[in-house]
Formats: structure tokens, sequence, C-alpha cells
């Protein structure tokens, strides 16, 4: 029998590595594989390849490379900017209901060390009140954790009204920019961004390599959570993954250039998909319309179980959760915050399309999810 060929309509959770990101790479794992630390001239051949990556990461948020430090991915970036702040005095973290479980779990154990974590709603549309924010912040308000661009829904904040409420406070801002670094323009140093935090392999780079950008402006002193050999600055000992650095920032660079074209052609497919999915009766988009990511379409399909759905899809990948979870019987903790029922939450199917996704894999999407969310909802 043979095989269907795959639809990939998942690449919030990960995407295919670009073949010229593959390419960058392939000579650091055979050819140029010496340490980037080590004084000799293999060595220093490697770790300037290593310092040209570094710019190229800056160049995409328009930071300097002595403001990045290159990690495993976002999560442990996360980890580092959250618990790395531990000792700096105030003692108050906000955040929103909506972040990933990357924050929200990081949040949870700062509690357990004795700091207080607020957590914000949202409203309807999955957006901030930035009226609320304003009132939640205190004296000893240390910092505020809050996404550029949700995960599940695509809904993105309104960044530089929550930046400019927090510089009027003294408060530092976290972003986590995982799924709109290399999909959208960043500028760090316009938006008063403290510390970002992102991933390789959401747009077309490998899996476990990431980076946090520190700004060096606001003097953000982190304490090390990996000690060792004291490589990146002693903030994050541990030799570094070279192939991985390289490769992300040859998909920096890529994405830097493309950014516009892609946009213009992953956004038609979106709302070609989405004029096409809105057609089953009683169907609506998740989070706000206007402000969010291109590539993203959250949508209930009422009475439709999605991971049944998604199972009878077999051969066209979607989720119905967050980017780390594909198949999960409990409703999104996202949606549920943004007001869905329990079962309009399991009745939602989330839509990330990429770089590589053509227009007749949305028509066959669209044909088979009408057909069989039909047949599922009889």
């Amino acid at each position: 029998m043979s095989q269907q060929k795959i639809i990939y309509l998942d690449n919030n959770a990960t995407t295919r590595v670009d073949e010229r990101v593959l390419d960058a790479m392939l000579p650091y794992f055979t050819d140029y594989y010496a340490n980037s630390t080590s004084t000799h001239l293999a060595g220093l051949t490697v770790k300037e390849a290593v310092e040209n990556a570094a710019w190229q990461t800056a160049d995409l948020i328009n930071a300097n490379a002595d403001e990045i430090v290159f990690t495993s991915g976002a999560t442990e970036s996360i980890n580092l900017a959250i618990k790395g702040l531990a000792d700096q005095g105030k003692k108050h973290i906000v955040t929103i209901q909506t972040e990933h479980k990357a924050v929200l779990e990081t949040c949870h154990f700062m509690e357990s060390i004795g700091f207080e974590v607020t957590y914000l709603p949202t409203v309807a549309d999955g957006l901030l009140d930035i009226q609320l924010l304003e009132e939640i912040i205190k004296d000893k308000t240390l910092v505020f954790i809050g996404m550029f661009s949700n995960n599940e829904t695509g809904v993105i904040q309104n960044i530089s009204a929550i930046s400019k409420t927090l510089k009027a406070r003294n408060v530092l801002f976290m972003c986590d920019a995982t799924q709109a670094a290399g999909k959208i323009p960043i500028d760090v140093k316009t938006l008063g961004i403290d510390l970002l935090a992102f991933s390789a392999h959401k747009f077309y780079g490998p899996k476990g390599v990431g980076a946090l950008y520190i700004s060096a402006k606001a003097k953000v002193k982190l304490k090390p959570q990996t000690l060792g050999g004291g490589q990146q600055r002693k903030l994050r000992s541990g030799t570094l993954n070279v192939p991985g650095i390289i490769g992300l920032g040859k998909a920096a660079e890529i994405a830097l250039k493309e950014q516009q074209e892609d946009q213009k052609r992953i956004e038609g497919l979106r709302n070609k998909l989405e004029r096409g999915l809105l057609q089953f009766e009683g169907s609506f988009v998740n989070g706000n319309t206007e402000n969010r990511i291109y590539n993203t379409s959250n949508i209930c399909f009422p009475g439709v179980n999605s991971e049944q759905l998604i199972l009878a899809l077999g051969n066209i990948s979607v989720s119905n959760g967050a980017s780390c979870s594909a198949v999960t019987s409990e409703p999104s903790h996202v949606l549920k915050a943004m007001g869905l029922s329990d079962e309009e939450a399991l009745s939602s199917i989330r839509f990330s399309l990429g770089r590589f996704t053509t227009s007749e894999e949305i028509d066959v999407a669209i044909e088979q999810v009408l057909e069989l969310a039909g047949k599922l909802s009889g």
C-alpha cells in the first residue's frame, strides 16, 4: 500500500529545515568540527563562524551580537531569563494566563521560592487589557512576561503599548517571541524589550538551538542557571552546539531577507484555507483576526471532537493545543482563558502554514476537513 503524501499544517509546532540552512550546517559536522573555545587555528576558525552567526541572529531582532546568548531553545531561554532574575530584590512577576507552559511552569517555580506572580486574563479575543496591566503593577513588580504572538491563536499583543506602560513604572519586559521571530519584523530597541526568547526550529532552522536576547542598555544582570566552563560570558556554560548555531544564524539571515515575500504568499494561503473551512456550519475563528500572525488560524468546529478529527485526517498534520502537544484530551488553557467552554475548546483545531505549504495542499485540506468534520458532527 503506497503511503499518502503528508500535508503539513502544523508549522507552529516545528518547521522543516530549509535546505539552505542544512547546507550551511553540514560542514560543521565533518570539516569544521573543532571546539569553538579552543585556541588553535581550527578552533579559531569555528569561533569566527559562531561570531558571524551571532551577528546574523542579532540582526534579525535589531540587537548587537554581544546581547545574544545561545541556548538549546526557547524553553531554556525562558528559564534562564526568569530564574536568572531571582536575585534582583523585587519579588513580583506579572504574566498572562494564555502564555506557553514554558512561562507558566517557570512562574509556578518562582512562586515556590517566594515570588508573587499575577496571572492576568485576556479579553475574549486574546488581547491583554493594557489598563488592567497598569492597575496591577506595584512598586515591587520586577518583570512582566508576555508573548509576542500566541502559539495557538496567532494573536499579536500590543507590544508597544505594553512596553510604554512598563517603562513608565520601571518594570522589565521579558518577551517570548518564539512564534514571531523570523516571521515578522522585530526591533527590540524600538519596542523597548529587555529580554527576548526564541527557537530556530520555528523558522526553518534546526531543533535544539535558540537564543536569549539580553538588553545591554537595560543592564539586566542574570544569574547563570548552568555552571561549568564559563562559556558565553558565564551566562550559559557548556560546549557550544556549533552546527545548530550556524543553522540558527543562516535561518535568521534568510528570514530577514524573505519575510515580506513569505508573509504575502502564506497569508494568502491562510485566508484561502480559512474561507473554505468556515463553510462548516457554526464554525468560527478563535482570537482577534486583525492582530494576529499571518500563518495561523485556530477554528472551532462545533459538535466535532478535535482529537477524533486529527486522527481521522491521517496524512494532514494539524493540532488542537500547544506546539508541544499534538493530541490531548484536555481543553486548551489558552482557549479556556479566552472564555471558550470546554466543549468549544475541545472542538477547535489550529492550522499553521509555512514556507513550503502549497495552494494544492490547501485545496485538499479544505475538502478533507469539511468532509470528515461533517461525518464526525453527525
